[in-house]
């Protein structure tokens, strides 16, 4: 994986091979933040990173000057290849949290610009994640939360989906609040 923009651009960041992960594709990442670059400033945002794994979508963030980033993930190793990584390249505005999403989620422990999740695919209850953020506390007025996931998830009818777009077999439902 690499950092496909902002301080770090072109830098690769090898993630053990032993994670429990299945990262965003570069190819994919890439159609997302160029769907986001015309949406926000990402020097003044905050994001909460759900399903964070290998730190992919954070570094991207950090990368390009959030001012705070949250990861939460439940597998130690995936904590700790974030934790090495993001104290690697002086990202210090990434704060890492072990912990289950959907507790996390029921917590509202914070305020966020932007939410992001990559839940792992075939996880039945993160399929009703939108309603459960658009209805919390999490997300700021006017924030947007992201969603990837595989192509037999439809949000179609969600009434606040904004977008839907797909990159290979990756697909990303933007929701705004």
């Amino acid at each position: 994986m690499r950092i496909i923009s902002g301080i770090y651009k072109g830098k690769r960041l090898l993630a053990p091979k032993n994670l429990p992960v299945r990262p965003t594709t570069d190819f994919a990442k890439e159609g997302l933040f160029n769907i986001l670059n015309s949406r926000i400033d990402f020097e003044e945002i905050t994001v909460l990173d759900l399903f964070s794994g290998t730190g992919n979508i954070s570094f991207e963030f950090a990368s390009r000057g959030a001012s705070l980033i949250t990861a939460v993930d439940q597998e130690r190793s995936c904590i700790n290849f974030i934790r090495k990584t993001a104290e690697d390249l002086n990202f210090n505005q990434i704060n890492v949290l072990k912990s289950d999403v959907f507790s996390v989620v029921k917590k509202s422990f914070g305020v966020y610009d932007l939410i992001f999740a990559d839940p792992p695919y075939g996880l039945k209850e993160s399929q009703g994640l939108p309603d459960e953020l658009l209805k919390g506390s999490l997300l700021k007025q006017n924030g947007i939360f992201i969603m990837e996931h595989p192509k037999d998830i439809n949000y179609d009818d969600h009434p606040n989906l904004v977008m839907t777009r797909k990159f290979g077999n990756v697909h990303f439902s933007l929701f705004q609040h």
